[in-house]
């Protein structure tokens, strides 16, 4: 099982980053995946998710109207579009992927927001 994160960086603020997740080694299109963030001394948090097919979403209220997620089974990828992005989103961002008790998570990208 792989979940590879890309698309962090050094960003503005004001600015927008897109992650993306390749999943592999699983049946991609049967799991909800969902994005956290971790930053220094903080719990990781959950920022947004989505489900199997895509028609459902949820995000952090720090995320709404600013982040949108997601997901192409095709593709095996799930995606997070961050626009706006201020200071405190700075973190590392980390894709998950969930079915009932089973979680794997993928290795974080950095997003770090500063001017």
């Amino acid at each position: 099982v792989q979940l590879v994160e890309s698309g962090g960086g050094l960003v503005q603020p004001g600015g927008s980053l897109r992650l993306s997740c390749a999943a592999s080694g699983f049946t991609f299109s049967s799991y909800a995946m969902n994005w956290y963030r971790q930053a220094p001394g903080k719990e990781r948090e959950l920022v947004a998710g989505i489900s199997i097919a895509g028609g459902t979403t949820n995000y952090a209220d720090s995320a709404k109207g600013r982040f949108t997620i997601s997901r192409d089974n095709a593709k095996a990828t799930v995606y997070l579009q961050m626009n706006s992005l201020k200071p405190e989103d700075t973190a590392v961002y980390y894709c998950n992927a969930r079915r009932a008790w089973v979680n794997y998570w993928g290795q974080g990208t950095q997003v770090t927001v500063s001017s």
